[in-house]
């Protein structure tokens, strides 16, 4: 009718700023992410441990999951996304300033890993208000080829903002130190906060504010109650920490053992994005059409080999980073967006954002945790070591491990029920659900309508 009408242009009008927004916001990556952190604790001289423990900081950071559930409850969505998102972003200021504070090399460690923590917390409570948004916002039916839409674009545009990033950081670098770069970036990125934030400004919020919610223990216990949530969590547990024994440290090997230079990785990190964007969209009509859980499994199945890749490139021969390009790109493509949709559609709506903070919250630890451990672990292996006739450094033990603990967690992935959609149990059951077959075969029932608002 004619109510309905505005509401659809409102609809569309946010979602086509959603993808603008998204892509403004891997320019902020691009500028404060792991490989800029990475260059920093290198120009700061962090040990492999501090190293570990700053990039596990945004997952250090999910134990505030549920107080940013309660806010995001309390003053809506929209108003704690908006507010959150932007000071995490701002919160980099002073590591623009930091060559001009006058620190000793231990103060500005310090305050490296003190602007890195708070940021992380404040990214913490935007991004589970910024989640639940996107819940009410994107409509359910739409909502695979809406974010493989989204992480095509955005993926575009971080690629080029990191090859920037990269050419700035080896044109700029200095010889000891920080130099001019790291600080330049940091600066961007908090322009680029700015404007994120009224891209975000100028989407609504089809879910008012509630009533405030008492902060009860019963209410963060719901999901542990409910089995399908619960199956989830388990699973993110365990993978999160597979993943989380090595994710930090591979481009501290890249820059370290590799030898690789900043443009080099952004090179590298641009021709997996290459793969990324191409594959996303394929990946979001599969999650339309089959469910998030088999797309969760067949890509955790194959993230399982992409750490022993990592043992064949030496600093002269980089060239079997080519197979980690086509399947860190393809898999990982799938597996982000399978792993967003899946908590959507698992979380009631009614107390959503509490689901969201206990998958959040158990997923971050565990990586947060495994990360720590895997910083301990490299720091007490000898950082070369001969075995086999070849030779092997630190961090090798840790891609090994990871390796395999990642293909023990991609089975639980199993065991997750997904509401309406035919669960995938076994590996041939994967094969079979991703093989070309009639159009007559429907693999998942229908789903009923649903309102534009969300699930």
């Amino acid at each position: 009718g004619r109510q309905g009408a505005p509401l659809h242009r409102r609809l569309r009008a946010s979602l086509k700023v959603s993808i603008v927004e998204g892509m403004f916001a891997e320019v902020f990556t691009a500028c404060a992410g792991p490989t800029v952190l990475t260059a920093w604790a290198i120009a700061l001289k962090l040990g492999p441990f501090l190293v570990g423990v700053m990039t596990a900081l945004p997952f250090f950071a999910q134990f505030v999951q549920f107080p940013a559930a309660w806010l995001t409850l309390c003053f809506g969505h929209r108003r704690v996304a908006l507010t959150a998102v932007c000071l995490s972003r701002l919160a980099l200021l002073p590591m623009a300033l930091m060559p001009w504070l006058g620190l000793s090399v231990e103060g500005q460690q310090h305050l490296l890993l003190g602007v890195a923590g708070a940021s992380a917390v404040l990214a913490v409570v935007g991004n589970n208000a910024w989640v639940a948004w996107m819940g009410e916002l994107v409509p359910s039916a739409v909502r695979g080829r809406f974010f493989g839409k989204r992480t095509a674009l955005t993926t575009l545009m971080g690629t080029a903002a990191s090859l920037t990033a990269g050419l700035l950081m080896d044109r700029l670098k200095g010889l000891d130190g920080v130099g001019l770069a790291l600080p330049l970036l940091a600066l961007a990125a908090c322009v680029m906060g700015v404007v994120t934030t009224l891209m975000m400004a100028a989407q609504h919020d089809p879910a008012p504010p509630g009533t405030a919610p008492k902060l009860e223990l019963k209410a963060a216990l719901l999901p542990w109650k409910d089995d399908g949530a619960r199956r989830v969590l388990v699973y993110q547990v365990a993978w999160n920490a597979a993943v989380g024994v090595s994710a930090p440290f591979f481009a501290l090997h890249s820059l370290q053992n590799l030898k690789m230079t900043f443009v080099i990785m952004a090179l590298h990190a641009a021709a997996v994005a290459g793969v990324r964007v191409l594959t996303a969209p394929l990946w979001g009509r599969a999650i339309d059409r089959l469910g998030a859980q088999p797309v969760l499994m067949c890509c955790s199945l194959g993230i399982s080999a992409i750490p022993m890749l990592w043992l064949l490139p030496t600093a002269g021969t980089l060239w079997p980073l080519l197979f980690d390009v086509l399947l860190a790109g393809s898999l990982w493509s799938g597996h982000g967006l399978a792993i967003f949709a899946l908590p959507l559609t698992v979380a009631p709506r009614r107390g959503r954002p509490f689901y969201l903070a206990a998958f959040a919250t158990a997923g971050g630890l565990a990586y947060a945790a495994a990360a720590a451990l895997g910083g301990a672990l490299a720091a007490r292996v000898p950082q070369q070591f001969m075995l086999g006739g070849h030779l092997w450094v630190n961090l090798h033990v840790l891609f090994v491990v990871s390796s395999v603990a990642r293909l023990g967690a991609a089975f639980l992935a199993a065991r997750v029920n997904e509401p309406g959609a035919a669960t995938t149990r076994t590996v041939a059951q994967v094969v079979e659900r991703f093989l070309p077959r009639p159009a007559t075969a429907g693999s998942r029932a229908p789903s009923p309508p649903r309102a534009p608002t969300g699930a």
